[in-house]
């Protein structure tokens, strides 16, 4: 059985495509990245600081300004805040939740390579994102590990036109749009080059935290190339998409890629069937499909979140008494070993 492919970039990605500094990187040099300066921000009494500097300590704050915005003021019970501020939970370590839940580090033949699914081949090409997600799967991912240089890059390049059975390159991380617009440009070149491949995927946030990230620069190399394109984004509430998403998803469609969404079913944001169907008919109204509703990846530090499986299938199908068919998300999980996703 064959296995995605996973290979980080070098830390020089996230140099930046000119030698001025775009919006949205000077939007995410700005980023809130304190938990104290997070909870005055937001107006939050002073009795969360403790856990949140607690979870900071694992897994640090990162929320850029764009994001914030959408948040409601003092509102502790906010779905947008509850997925980015830390809280005391975090450092409980119940069984079964581990810091690495899709075992990962057993499909690592190389630095910066893991390999799972056949006919397709995931790449972590930035090893960074612009806002770190509380429940992230790979929250304690070791990207310092498996960060390759340009040079190293070619190992896993020269399997790629290796293996004629892979048709699709994902671009993933971190997040792959945290790289610069000169590494991505290249990195699709390469991938251009290679006969077999068909399809490029790309699985980002930053276009929903950071919209003035679908920029002109990455739309020329995005439209230009011959590779058929899917821009998988990551978005859990209705709230998350404002005007400004809207608008970056309309110039992404312009450059020919398809939008697709994948949510992760979470405790306190969107684990309500009318959250869920509300969720889906503004992904539509924005250009965006619905694509995955995933359970929790069992990750530690994010069991607060965890929506039990029973409750996940009777929210399903609830959801499906709401919507018509082509708004229904797949409800699945992810299993290590297996060899596609596994629906519930």
């Amino acid at each position: 059985m064959q296995e995605n492919i996973i290979i980080a970039a070098s830390e020089t990605q996230s140099h930046c495509y000119s030698m001025v500094q775009s919006s949205w990187q000077q939007q995410l040099s700005h980023a809130i990245r304190d938990p104290q300066a997070l909870c005055e921000r937001l107006g939050l009494s002073s009795d969360w600081l403790a856990g949140a500097q607690a979870g900071h300590d694992l897994f640090e704050v990162c929320v850029p300004e764009a994001y914030l915005n959408r948040i409601a003021y003092a509102d502790i019970d906010d779905p947008l805040l509850r997925q980015v501020l830390p809280l005391g939970e975090e450092a409980l370590t119940p069984h079964g939740y581990v810091v690495d839940p899709l075992e990962e580090a057993d499909h690592r033949p190389a630095k910066g390579l893991i390999h799972k699914y056949a006919g397709r081949v995931l790449l972590i090409a930035s090893p960074n994102c612009a806002i770190n997600c509380r429940y992230c799967f790979r929250r304690h991912f070791p990207y310092s590990d498996n960060s390759p240089s340009r040079a190293q890059w070619q190992e896993a390049l020269d399997y790629l036109r290796g293996d004629t059975t892979i048709h699709e390159a994902i671009l993933s991380g971190g997040d792959p749009l945290a790289a610069n617009d000169r590494q991505l440009a290249w990195l699709v070149e390469q991938l251009e080059s290679i006969p077999h491949l068909k399809r490029l995927r790309i699985h980002t946030r930053l276009p929903v935290v950071i919209p003035d990230r679908v920029d002109d620069a990455l739309l020329g190399w995005l439209a230009s190339t011959r590779l058929q394109k899917v821009v998988v984004l990551h978005i859990n509430h209705a709230n998350e998409i404002d005007q400004a998403v809207v608008d970056a998803c309309t110039r992404l469609k312009q450059a020919g890629a398809t939008l697709l969404n994948q949510s992760v079913l979470l405790r306190d944001v969107n684990d309500t069937a009318t959250t869920l169907a509300a969720l889906s008919e503004r992904l539509f109204e924005a250009g965006i499909l619905p694509y995955y509703l995933h359970v929790l990846d069992p990750v530690q530090g994010a069991a607060h979140f965890d929506v039990p499986d029973c409750e996940a299938r009777e929210l399903a199908a609830q959801l499906r008494d709401h919507l018509p068919g082509f708004l229904m998300p797949r409800l699945v999980r992810e299993i290590p070993g297996k060899g596609s996703k596994t629906p519930l």
